[in-house]
């Protein structure tokens, strides 16, 4: 089975971003006939003097002007060696949230530099919330190298440049690509025009990042979504915890400890939908049966009794606020979902908003807006269990919800159990 990798695509506005991923689709053979037809006619009747691949994406830009929101606009393909899905986000700083969205399941980001241009605000606010993210890859394509005259000098400036930015940031691994998506140069095919660069094309780079140690297959992490008790008679007895594996590795024979309750049992069997295993790691949707009977219920957590997250209702985190009707103020109630686990939050502090632009901490303030990105402290009123983001982005990570609307307002990073 190919492995999936999703990246999210980041940079300024007209660097390139709609063209990059449909040269992409187009030059891995990843679109239909008719589709490239449509864009050739396009292109042919607005007089452009090429085939304008961006227009294999615009579509969805075409729908957010008709007012039709659309926050990350995703695109699938493939090659034989990995499946793909593209997170492509929009460049304005407006939007934030849909950046923060795109790049919080994202393997890698792709951050677009205009050659001609090199860094700008952009650029380092996209790194940044992909560092903030935990995104285990960063690449750095520098676009529009056509237009510098494939010049070496330009392509190794801006890496100089984004280096020295990325050393504040938690960025574990960075690749600098120099292409023209325009052309094609070094996006699937390395480009004859710049013999100078000795590193692979961008999609062989896709293809081969190694991101099976980005999971993390130390803490052994099962939220209970569902209690599986099906009705046939051949399987009277049967109960599994069916969920998500969000760390870890679980085995048949397995000691295992259900939190809350802090009964311990072993694990009977773990099956999939073709049929049971002999082990689940992350990402693997799989149904787990116990050896004893404990009464286990939706956004439990089974994990290893010598390994267990943090259990409690007070903690730090990370939040981006995401509602354009409200804000996020101190002694505000509000829902919040963590793993498979629902419960009502209080925010008792709000330390500080993030400038994204410049890294700093403004301390002076009374309320997060909205695509404002702040430290809070919440008290939850029943008890999570969680994991530092940094350790594990699933039991690291939350959304809060408006219990009036039931939408979505907020996305937060745990930073750790709050500090007395």
């Amino acid at each position: 089975m190919a492995e999936l990798l999703r990246f999210a695509t980041a940079g300024s506005v007209d660097d390139g971003k709609s063209t990059l991923i449909g040269r992409l689709l187009y030059d891995s053979k990843a679109i239909f006939e008719d589709q490239l037809e449509a864009v050739e006619a396009t292109s042919a009747s607005r007089g452009d003097e090429y085939t304008n691949l961006a227009l294999l994406t615009d579509g969805l830009r075409a729908e957010r002007e008709q007012g039709i929101t659309i926050d990350v606009a995703y695109r699938y393909f493939a090659t034989p060696k990995r499946k793909f899905i593209i997170a492509d986000t929009p460049g304005h700083i407006q939007y934030t949230r849909n950046m923060v969205t795109g790049c919080s399941t994202a393997d890698l980001a792709l951050v677009l530099v205009d050659a001609r241009h090199g860094l700008v605000e952009q650029s380092r606010r996209h790194a940044f919330l992909a560092s903030l993210l935990r995104v285990p890859h960063l690449v750095l394509c520098v676009n529009k190298m056509d237009l510098v005259d494939y010049d070496q000098k330009i392509f190794d400036d801006i890496c100089d440049e984004f280096r020295s930015f990325a050393s504040k940031l938690d960025v574990n691994d960075l690749t600098f690509v120099p292409i023209s998506a325009l052309n094609g140069d070094n996006v699937v095919h390395r480009s004859e025009n710049m013999p100078w660069y000795e590193g692979t094309s961008l999609l062989h780079h896709l293809e081969n990042v190694f991101i099976a140690s980005d999971r993390n297959l130390i803490d052994a992490r099962f939220p209970v979504q569902y209690v599986l008790r099906p009705m046939q008679n051949a399987h009277h007895d049967y109960r599994g915890y069916a969920g998500t594996v969000v760390g870890g590795v679980l085995k048949p024979g397995d000691d295992v400890v259900v939190l809350p309750s802090g009964f311990t049992s072993t694990i009977a069997s773990i099956d999939t939908a073709d049929g049971p295993v002999d082990e689940a790691f992350p990402p693997m949707s799989v149904s787990v049966r116990l050896s004893s009977e404990i009464d286990i219920s939706r956004g439990d957590m089974i994990c290893r009794p010598a390994n267990q997250p943090n259990v409690g209702q007070d903690i730090d985190a990370m939040v981006c606020w995401m509602s354009e009707a409200s804000s996020l103020t101190p002694g505000a109630k509000i829902g919040i979902k963590h793993t498979t686990r629902s419960a009502r939050a209080l925010v008792k502090n709000l330390h500080y908003r993030l400038d994204v632009n410049t890294l700093h901490r403004e301390n002076e303030i009374n309320a997060l807006a909205l695509n404002e990105i702040g430290r809070v402290t919440l008290r939850t009123t029943v008890p999570l269990f969680f994991d530092d983001y940094r350790r594990n982005r699933e039991t690291g990570s939350f959304i809060l919800i408006d219990e009036a609307t039931n939408a979505t307002v907020g996305a937060g990073m745990i930073l750790g159990p709050t500090q007395a």
